[in-house]
């Protein structure tokens, strides 16, 4: 709970509301909407890539088991559930690898933490099935969802060593949104969506300390508990007035440093959303110091057999988290990786790259990756104001020692982009591995996303997924 929140005359859900209530995909800018679609492309992508992730057939088998109705897909099953399961059940194979876009855009291209996309894209897409809207409706709603989101986990202020898990906070009312949206909500139905959404807030990071299958789930719940809050609504169940600056509302209890005037800063004006398309299949603590380490791959052409020492320089912050761990002795699921700097760095130095196929306890067992291991340690010598930098020094057998100091990391929509390119080329790679879909289905799929606009119904996009 913040200490800090100060509690203005502003009417913040009511503005929001009203935001919701008048925008439409008409006045948004070209820019904003091919991002949207480039993140979809993206989401769709990690999705497939993460059906049968470890866990996923266990929780499958649980939220399938609730009840006959089939209102929306699951993707890559065959399978059909009711909206909000089938959401939580397509954003939990989403974030199975780590891979979806991450980062909370603020109006000065700074980010902070956060899996926005992971719930919003699986909520646009049940929900909008479930109506059997168009494709233009779904992508306005999930354009703003995205930026409720994303304005929301700015404002808070929000930091992973806060303990929270901003994925089962700020996601659930930017789902909220696209469903208000989806179903045509008045100013009075997003205010009591909004409430419904803050009563079913929750989440830990102390899952991704424990290497625990459930760092999935307040991501999955903030998908399945966003339709559940506009449902209610819609039903007519009433809730708060102003759910996010009531004295007890989400700037008191959610916030860790909030700064309220940043939610409503040219609100309609600027949209904003997840601000990196990750490069790599892991967490992006981890990339700056795996990113320095493949520049020292590529620009010394070295091979892991020429490494007698790795060390790497992160900041006080990220070597006391979760990242910066031991690597386990006997690595269980991808999470034991995801969630590793001294893995990513070991398997980059042999693959090149950490994609989904890098992250099956065989090749986290593996001889060669063991060896790198034991070579690799980890210093907090970087000032502690930095954030996402990283400095590795490679020795070699030879005797040179090789410096590489990161700051502008891969992935960075405004300083070190992925390209149109290699976002598609990412696509393509996670639907083969998922195995579901062949080439010529993967096409067609991709084409219905670049012509979102233009389909009657969002279920010709989705019949695709199953």
């Amino acid at each position: 709970m913040s200490q800090g929140a100060v509690h203005s005359r502003t009417d913040f859900a009511g503005a929001v509301a009203t935001h919701l209530a008048e925008a439409k995909l008409a006045d948004m800018p070209e820019a904003t909407i091919d991002r949207a679609k480039q993140r979809l492309l993206d989401s769709v992508g990690n999705v497939l890539a993460g059906v049968d992730a470890t866990g996923n057939q266990a929780a499958r088998d649980v939220f399938l088991s609730y009840g006959d109705a089939s209102d929306s897909t699951v993707f890559g099953t065959g399978a059909r559930a009711a909206a909000p399961n089938a959401a939580l059940l397509n954003s939990m194979a989403m974030r199975s690898y780590d891979f979806e876009a991450v980062g909370a855009e603020s109006a000065d291209s700074s980010m902070v933490a956060a899996h926005i996309s992971g719930t919003t894209v699986p909520v646009a897409l049940a929900v909008g099935e479930r109506a059997a809207t168009s494709g233009a409706h779904v992508l306005e709603a999930l354009i703003l969802g995205d930026d409720l989101a994303s304005r929301l986990a700015v404002a808070s202020g929000f930091h992973t060593a806060s303990g929270g898990d901003n994925t089962g906070t700020v996601n659930v009312m930017g789902g909220a949104a696209i469903a208000g949206k989806i179903a045509g909500f008045t100013t009075a139905q997003y205010r009591h969506a909004f409430g419904h959404a803050l009563n079913q807030m929750a989440g830990t990071v102390q899952s991704l300390f424990d290497k625990a299958d459930s760092f999935k789930m307040p991501q999955s719940f903030g998908a399945r508990n966003a339709i559940v809050a506009a449902d209610l609504a819609q039903a007519g169940f009433t809730g708060l007035h102003d759910a996010i600056n009531a004295p007890f509302g989400f700037f008191t209890l959610y916030s860790p440093n909030p700064e309220p005037e940043k939610l409503l800063h040219e609100l309609g004006e600027n949209y904003y959303g997840d601000m990196i398309i990750k490069p790599w299949a892991s967490c992006r603590a981890a990339h700056p110091s795996l990113d320095a380490t493949l520049r020292l791959r590529q620009a010394h052409g070295l091979t892991a057999d020429d490494v007698a020492a790795i060390e790497v320089h992160v900041t006080p912050a990220t070597k006391r988290g979760f990242t910066a761990q031991p690597f386990s002795e006997d690595p269980g699921s991808e999470t034991d990786g995801l969630f590793s700097i001294p893995f990513n760095i070991a398997a980059g130095m042999i693959a090149g790259t950490v994609r989904p196929e890098h992250l099956s306890a065989d090749y986290m067992r593996s001889a060669p990756v063991r060896e790198l291991l034991g070579k690799i340690t980890i210093h907090d010598t970087l000032p502690a104001q930095e954030y996402q930098t990283a400095e590795v020094v490679i020795v070699t057998h030879a005797g040179d020692r090789l410096h590489q100091r990161v700051e502008a990391v891969l992935g960075d929509i405004y300083r070190n982009r992925l390209t149109d390119e290699a976002v598609i080329e990412k696509y393509y790679l996670n639907v083969e591995f998922g195995g579901q879909k062949d080439r010529r289905q993967a096409d067609e799929i991709r084409e219905r996303i670049a012509n979102l606009e233009q389909l009657d119904s969002i279920v010709e996009l989705t019949s695709l997924l199953a």
